[in-house]
């Protein structure tokens, strides 16, 4: 299947029926699986054999649709979880613990910031914001002993910053531990992470992989490529043995490409629970098939929406790291030649109460909390998704009070802009 290109494997990848089997991916709606014997599942508890047995672990529809995710991200194992904020919880919590401290990008979600600022702080874990331009000192200077990771989003949501990738891929290396990309805003269509160095991979699939509002989820994909055996005292969960699994060390038993996901699925799903449903599994490999025609054209709108708001006298200015002129424009070059997606941030003269009065104007674009599917919505971050954080907070992240972040949906980018037009007009 790798033979294939992307858009190919957007439709074929994951699931490969049989002789006479369904064509379309089944739904396997079962708590449980049936064995004829103890031993056969007492194998299955020990991690000597695969199958299924509780669908809170895992379940074939999921697994097929979680092959698909890794084989278009490039990687070598993942795993579907039933958000996107599972999805950034699990990827920290499989490595590090109690005591233990983590790198990430300021310019995040502030979802994923109150869960690492607030919500993994209470549980030990000590996590260092940097602003995306820090200096190579300040960078350098950030990592301590207990480090496990670094964190960052290919497109930052709201800010629309880009990430460098290989800049933050090479610190954390150098430090020996892994990065970890969220590659929401971008999939694997407009960039593939683990090209540029990046070790770990998550998605909030409930954006554009499924594209239609319908099904939320997370995904967790490895590369398969970072060496945590270097590494045996940084990271112990996976080079030592597992008491709760009858002393199995993950790396031993299922190597690079398999000791990141299998430890995920065994201990953090086990215990923890956070599944993908196999029905919003099979509307997510739904969206996953027309991902690569949406994406292209998601890019194509939002390029013509943010030039047009970048000559409207009512916009004080326009964020769109696609757009000439943007100051991660050199970097959407290098890591998102393909387009720089659907999302784009701007700024109404008149501060809050303007941005709140044009949302109030819109028609065709509807005020939710949603973002990145097939139609166009709308946000105001500092009144809503970002509310939690404070005045200097919400400026680390990128975020002013007057931002509005739009999500270019599929709708004809005319009707997008016509109705854009006529909000403006009535905040004058």
């Amino acid at each position: 299947m790798n033979n294939y290109t992307l858009d190919t494997r957007c439709l074929q990848a994951g699931y490969q029926p049989a002789n006479g089997e369904p064509r379309q991916l089944p739904i396997i709606q079962s708590t449980t699986f049936k064995y004829d014997s103890s031993e056969d599942m007492g194998k299955l508890f020990d991690l000597e054999a695969s199958g299924y047995f509780y669908t809170r672990l895992a379940n074939p529809t999921s697994d097929h649709v979680a092959d698909k995710i890794a084989n278009l991200e490039g990687g070598s194992a993942a795993m579907l979880t039933a958000s996107g904020q599972a999805a950034s919880f699990y990827s920290i919590f499989n490595i590090a613990s109690c005591g233990d401290h983590v790198i990430s990008c300021s310019t995040i979600y502030g979802g994923t910031y109150n869960l690492f600022a607030v919500t993994m702080k209470r549980m030990g874990i000590d996590f260092s914001f940097l602003p995306p331009d820090c200096s190579e000192e300040e960078l350098k200077a950030a990592f301590r002993p207990n480090t496990k990771a670094v964190f960052g989003e290919t497109i930052a949501n709201p800010a629309l910053i880009v990430f460098d990738i290989e800049r933050f891929a090479r610190a954390a290396h150098a430090h020996g531990v892994p990065l970890i990309v969220d590659n929401t805003f971008a999939t694997p269509i407009l960039c593939r992470p683990f090209e540029h160095g990046a070790d770990i991979v998550i998605h909030s699939t409930t954006k554009y992989m499924d594209g239609h509002g319908a099904a939320v989820g997370g995904c967790i994909v490895d590369s398969g490529r970072f060496d945590w055996t270097k590494y045996p005292e940084k990271f112990p969960g996976l080079c030592t043995p597992d008491a709760s699994y009858h002393g199995i060390t993950y790396t031993k038993r299922f190597g690079l490409e398999g000791a990141y996901i299998t430890k995920a699925v065994a201990q953090l799903m086990r215990d923890l629970g956070s599944v993908q449903s196999p029905q919003n599994a099979f509307l997510l490999n739904l969206g996953l098939e027309s991902l690569h025609l949406r994406m292209e054209r998601h890019s194509q709108a939002a390029l013509a929406v943010a030039q047009f708001l970048s000559e409207q006298e009512e916009v004080s200015w326009v964020k769109y790291p696609g757009l000439p002129g943007d100051s991660c424009y050199a970097l959407t070059k290098k890591y998102l030649p393909k387009g720089a997606s659907g999302v784009v941030s701007f700024g109404v003269k008149g501060g809050r109460k303007a941005a709140e009065a044009f949302m109030k104007g819109l028609r065709l674009a509807s005020i939710v909390t949603h973002v990145a599917d097939a139609k166009t919505c709308c946000l105001h971050p500092a009144s809503s998704t970002h509310r939690q954080m404070t005045d200097e907070e919400l400026a680390a992240a990128g975020v002013s009070p007057d931002l509005v972040r739009l999500s270019i949906g599929l709708e004809a980018p005319e009707d997008i802009i016509r109705d854009i037009r006529q909000a403006l007009d009535g905040i004058r």
